[in-house]
């Protein structure tokens, strides 16, 4: 039916042109024809000699005008009836008309353009308009000194009859046009519909799974075309199938038998499917009776995961063992999808931090410091011996002997980083003389900084209290931070450590102008084995552990370390710490 209807609907706009299109070019024939026959006339030259030049005695010229006209009413086609002559004076007044012609005499556009330019122009108003019911021409025509108007008008009735006629005939040829398309198009659809019929049929039993039933190819056009290439689809889609059967062999193999665990959980949190390793790793039973609550509940709950633009990630430690958990939303539709839960050992990714933590308290720069501070000591005694007061040599070796103390001190905090990392802290926490620990490490690195040239400046409040605090790490949390401030101003700084009291901390900034840290930098330089220039800190000594160390020391005492604000080169290092120590609950 849908062919049907395109195929009238076609006839039917083809017979709409067609006719519009002849009806057209009748009536623009007609109209040419007349303004054709009448220019013929009034070119020959006898007629027009006989119009213009006025007879003796002559009183009426208008009716002059109408006897040589008539002689013309032939070639001009006037019949009084259709086509009718007017012969009009210069004041637009009738003086000629058909007989028993009474109606009064239309002006039309052409009439008026002769009565007002054309007499004085010799323009005739021979305009041609389609869309008028009617054709007509002015010519202007003067006769001795009087002027006139011939004026000829047709009513189109002989091309609207011949209009008509042809109208009839469009009809009659659309109707009989109709017919017959309707009575080829029926046979014509059934052609063309009876092989698609077959392909339905031949779609509906490859949707239910039969790719043995091979469709007639009954033509060799388009549809034949495509019932082949149905076919081979069909034998192509049977083919890829089998080898989908095949890779989901293989995958419920490689499923069973992978390292790590794999359970996957429908949209309510029942078990799907899970592999021998996911029940291994977990030490329970995973069975159709398990649910996601039970077995991974505590990680991140089932709508969290299933809400996941991507995955979730969650670690948890069954028995000696710690798993990773990588959960992740599967087929987002209503109806089916789920959360798959992939179960990763990380135990010896674990181990193997707890191996680098050791390799810290090992290698951490902070032992070179106080072997430095040792040898320039040394250094300065051995090569004036006997040069040097009995005082000052005591002062030097009682520095040296305080630095042996502190890097033997210093090994033993590494080994407690260790135990921070654990959150076993054991801090030895006593009353000491703030100002009195800032004087020492202003003393034990005095010799260090004049080694570089530089200029070493200490500034204390006056009245500083006692701190309760372990003495020790925090006196290497200090001499981390003076020593950074020596190795990394260039030779010829300024240093200064300045130390005071506010409420109920106590504060030391070191302040330097060496080469300082960048914007980007300064949020990461707590970091462990984070360093800014790493080429400058192996030829410093530094593995990038000292702040991450004095930050956790800080940090054990509830306190502060932070880089300060500062204008124009270097760095501004604040310690803060309570007074009364940390807050013990």
């Amino acid at each position: 039916m849908k062919l049907v209807m395109i195929m009238v609907l076609l006839i039917v706009c083809l017979m709409t042109v067609v006719g519009a299109f002849l009806i057209n070019s009748v009536s623009a024939f007609y109209l040419e024809d007349f303004y054709s026959q009448i220019a013929q006339v009034f070119l020959d030259e006898e007629l027009c000699r006989d119009l213009t030049t006025k007879v003796d005695g002559e009183e009426d010229g208008a009716a002059k005008l109408g006897e040589i006209l008539k002689a013309y009413a032939g070639e001009l086609g006037v019949d009084g009836r259709n086509r009718k002559l007017y012969i009009l004076d210069s004041n637009g007044q009738c003086r000629v008309r058909p007989a028993g012609d009474t109606d009064p005499l239309r002006y039309t556009s052409n009439l008026t353009f002769a009565l007002t330019t054309g007499l004085e122009t010799g323009e005739s108003g021979d305009e041609s308009n389609l869309a008028v019911d009617y054709m007509d021409v002015a010519i202007p025509i003067h006769r001795g000194d009087d002027g006139y108007i011939i004026y000829i008008l047709d009513n189109k009735a002989t091309a609207n009859d011949l209009t008509d006629q042809m109208f009839l005939l469009i009809m009659e040829a659309l109707v009989f046009g109709l017919v017959i398309t309707v009575l080829l198009t029926f046979p014509l659809s059934s052609t063309m519909v009876t092989p698609i019929r077959r392909l339905t049929e031949g779609s509906m039993r490859v949707a239910r799974g039969d790719f043995s039933h091979k469709i007639e190819v009954a033509s060799q056009d388009e549809i034949g075309v495509l019932t082949d290439t149905f076919n081979d689809m069909a034998g192509q889609l049977q083919d890829t199938l089998r080898q989908v059967e095949n890779e989901r062999n293989k995958l419920d193999t490689l499923f069973l038998h992978m390292t790590d665990g794999v359970v996957a959980f429908s949209r309510q949190g029942q078990v799907i499917h899970s592999n021998p390793a996911a029940a291994r790793m977990l030490h329970q039973s995973i069975d159709e009776t398990s649910s996601y609550g039970q077995l991974f509940g505590e990680a991140a709950p089932l709508e969290q995961v299933l809400a996941a633009p991507d995955h979730l990630e969650a670690e948890r430690q069954v028995r000696d063992s710690y798993l990773q958990l990588l959960m992740a939303p599967f087929d987002r539709g209503r109806e089916g999808g789920g959360v798959l839960v992939v179960i990763h050992d990380v135990t010896e990714q674990r181990k193997s931090q707890e191996l680098q933590r050791e390799f810290v308290a090992n290698v951490s720069h902070e032992l070179r410091t106080p072997l430095t501070n040792i040898r320039s000591y040394a250094e300065t005694i051995s090569d004036s011996v006997g040069d040097l007061p009995p005082d000052m040599e005591k002062k030097f070796l009682g520095v040296i002997l305080n630095e042996t103390d502190r890097m033997t001190h210093i090994v033993q905090d590494l080994l407690t980083l260790s135990r921070f990392d654990s959150g076993k802290d054991e801090l030895k926490l006593t009353r000491f003389s703030f100002a009195e620990a800032v004087q020492s490490l202003y003393h034990a690195v005095y010799m260090e900084a004049r080694r570089h040239d530089h200029q070493l400046k200490l500034e204390l409040e006056p009245d500083l209290p006692a701190i309760v605090a372990d003495r020790e790490r925090i006196v290497q949390v200090m001499m981390n931070v003076v020593s950074n401030a020596i190795k990394y101003t260039p030779d010829g700084g300024h240093i200064t450590i300045s130390a005071g009291r506010r409420g109920d901390l106590v504060w030391m900034v070191v302040d330097d102008d060496g080469i300082g840290i960048p914007a980007a930098d300064r949020p990461r330089i707590f970091e462990r084995f984070y360093r800014v220039d790493k080429a400058r800190s192996r030829q410093s000594g530094g593995t990038g552990l000292g702040l991450s160390i004095a930050k956790e020391i800080v940090a054990l005492h509830q306190g502060s370390l932070r880089i300060l604000d500062k204008e124009g080169p270097g760095l501004a290092v604040c310690l803060e710490l309570k007074i009364e120590g940390p807050d013990h609950e």
